[in-house]
């Protein structure tokens, strides 16, 4: 395992993490992690040298928005020893803070769903420009400023949802140990991007990339177009390797998340690891990212992770489904859902009120609204 320097901190991170967001799990219900799988996994990872561990209070739950399972698993799992072998993450659940003094309730729960005295990395969670005035309004750096002191929180952080302008004012309104941000070869200008990516290493922030697969849409299931691009290569790896290998390319990244749910991902993610270098991609190696930029924008509808922060929608539609459908439909051509692999019986599109709560909570700032309606267009329902 390859480790690189988190900032200023002086920590040396594994440059693969392992997020706890896409755990394995029983049937298709996702507060049902398979607790001895789950643990298999996250276990061999360690002992190969993974030291990073990233949770959420959300993580696992049964619907967003409340109190998941991710938590108490990965304090299970870290238990009997394991805990001093990483170094822990978690996050503040910003989305229902409302007052300074939930931030003390929520950090005393996850420290004992957690089963720790202490979170090495404490993160506000999905921040963007508006959430993070309301939150320093209400406190929050005088808060983690007291938590590092009593040592329940040893490096505060952030994991951001925003804009790049917005981001790099939050990267001056604080002292952050590390800034999480989604970054992968079809994001290079999106959110934080690129951008923000380089103004948070030149400032000494170090930076921890989430969705490198994209939700794992750049590891499987790629439009022709783009397996073509990857066939071509005189290099041969697989398109979840060449992935990763481009976020680690990036001097300024120190080390990036992949949610791992088998053993097979764990371990080709550890040996892609083993090639992640900065500066190491060749001149041919980023014309042909390039190139795969431009054949899947092609197709692309909705730029959705599935991360499901938009769920439930109160009119019952199943909004990741939907949208996963619709790119399907476009990047193959096809408006059949179920001929990509998607039905969505039981959320349809047409349910959609254009109520547009789920627009104020989409990460990706998608116009969901819209969305259902060419949803229902294409797929006449």
């Amino acid at each position: 395992m390859r480790y690189r320097q988190l900032g200023k901190t002086g920590v040396d991170l594994s440059i693969l993490g392992f997020g706890c967001m896409r755990l394995p799990t029983i049937g298709d219900k996702p507060e049902k992690i398979d607790y001895p799988q789950a643990m298999k996994l996250l276990h061999f990872a360690i002992d190969q040298g993974v030291n990073y561990v990233d949770t959420a209070y959300f993580y696992h739950a049964a619907v967003f928005g409340q109190r998941g399972e991710s938590e108490p698993f990965v304090g299970e799992a870290l238990a009997g020893g394991w805990r001093k072998k990483v170094h822990l993450a978690t996050k503040l659940p910003l989305f229902i803070i409302r007052q300074r003094e939930q931030m003390d309730a929520f950090l005393t729960e996850q420290l004992e769903r957690l089963k720790t005295d202490y979170f090495d990395f404490y993160l506000l969670h999905g921040l963007n420009g508006a959430m993070w005035d309301r939150m320093r309004d209400l406190g929050v750096r005088e808060f983690m400023d007291k938590k590092k002191a009593e040592g329940t929180i040893r490096f505060p952080a952030l994991s951001f949802h925003g804009k790049a302008g917005d981001f790099i004012r939050i990267c001056d309104e604080y002292d952050w140990a590390f800034a999480q941000i989604q970054y992968n070869y079809m994001d290079r200008d999106f959110q934080a991007g690129y951008k923000g990516l380089a103004y948070a290493a030149d400032k000494g922030i170090g930076v921890v990339v989430m969705e490198p697969l994209k939700g794992g849409k750049l590891a499987q299931n790629l439009p022709s177009e783009m397996t073509s691009i990857f066939n071509g290569s005189p290099v041969k790896r697989s398109p979840a390797e060449w992935a990763l290998r481009f976020v680690w390319n990036e001097p300024g990244v120190t080390s990036l998340l992949s949610g791992m749910n088998s053993m097979e991902q764990v371990v080709e993610n550890i040996r892609t690891a083993d090639d992640g270098i900065a500066n190491s991609l060749g001149k041919n190696d980023l014309l042909m990212f390039a190139s795969l930029q431009e054949a899947m924008k092609k197709g692309i509808k909705a730029d959705c992770t599935a991360c499901r922060y938009c769920m439930p929608c109160a009119s019952g539609v199943d909004i990741p489904d939907v949208l996963a459908a619709l790119n399907n439909a476009a990047v193959w051509n096809d408006p059949n859902p179920w001929a990509t692999g998607y039905t969505i019986i039981g959320g349809k599109a047409g349910k959609c009120t254009e109520c547009k709560a789920c627009e104020e909570v989409c990460p990706q700032e998608l116009p969901i609204a819209s969305l259902m309606k060419e949803a229902v267009s294409v797929f006449k329902e």
